[in-house]
């Protein structure tokens, strides 16, 4: 039996969102995209068709499989829409009191049986399951950015989390094409508790005047061999985001070499939040 699920639903349209709806739909499930707003379900699904057009354009797929997903994903600005989805992934923002109002409401919406996922980059999966009636059945599964190339996915067990849920998103992982590395659930599990001391170090060095952007970036480069600097990084991820991060792990392990940089406050506060709003390390106008 195929390990693939057949019927998904995805809840917020943005980068995460549409990227995790694409796989799965070009996989053969059918999904159902959910966001409250209409232009970010337009949005997300013009980045898919555009995404797919760029996959038919380098040969990864022919034209007819990309129009195939294309017609297998369907659009919802309400919760009220979810039926017969086997598995709901959430992909919304990085805030826990948001993350779990939308959880409650899923547990009343979707079918009894099905498994409840977050995207959920460093927010507890166990703290996200408590405000659902069906905690075994809650799992994060962390994609990594962009979803229709990367082939990580961080599985990420609850303290309720079932064998049977864990083995079921572990086995749908694979069917999508992606490796997934099982995790327990400690703040930004491995991914981000590893990359982000190093993103924030790297704002301490140039707000310390130790090297320009493009230095600590060439730095960590050429010398250790990464495909690019933590400055550029950050500015792709979200500097939002990165500090949402930081301060969910300087909160939950308590350990002041999480704390988040000045510099990094500062931008966010400047609005300077990194590709997504034209400016952040660097420009991108």
């Amino acid at each position: 039996m195929s390990a693939l699920i057949e019927s998904v639903a995805v809840v917020g349209a943005g980068t995460m969102g549409n990227g995790i709806a694409q796989v799965f739909a070009t996989s053969g499930s059918r999904v159902l995209l959910v966001d409250a707003a209409e232009a970010a379900l337009e949005r997300g699904v013009g980045a898919i068709e555009k995404s797919l057009g760029r996959l038919v354009k380098k040969e990864k797929i022919s034209a007819a499989d990309a129009a195939a997903a294309l017609a297998r994903i369907s659009k919802s600005t309400s919760l009220t829409d979810l039926s017969d989805q086997e598995l709901v992934v959430e992909a919304i923002v990085e805030k826990l009191e948001v993350k779990a109002a939308v959880f409650s409401e899923l547990d009343q919406r979707a079918r009894p049986d099905a498994i409840l996922a977050s995207n959920t980059s460093s927010i507890s999966i166990t703290e996200i399951a408590a405000r659902t009636q069906r905690a075994d059945k809650v799992i994060g599964m962390h994609f990594m950015n962009p979803v229709p190339l990367m082939t990580l996915v961080e599985v990420i067990r609850g303290h309720e989390t079932s064998d049977a849920t864990t083995d079921k998103v572990v086995a749908c992982s694979r069917a999508l094409g992606k490796e997934p590395v099982p995790a327990n659930d400690y703040p930004g599990f491995v991914s981000n508790r590893i990359l982000m001391p190093m993103i924030n170090e790297a704002v301490f060095c140039l707000m310390d005047g130790v090297a320009t952007r493009e230095g600590i970036d060439t730095v960590m480069k050429l010398g250790m061999n990464h495909p690019m600097g933590p400055l550029t990084l950050a500015d792709l991820i979200g500097l939002d985001v990165c500090l949402d991060i930081l301060e969910v792990l300087h909160r939950g392990l308590g350990d002041d070499k999480y704390r988040p940089c000045p510099l990094l406050r500062r931008m966010v506060a400047a609005g300077r939040l990194g590709r997504k709003s034209g400016k952040g390390f660097y420009d991108y106008g």
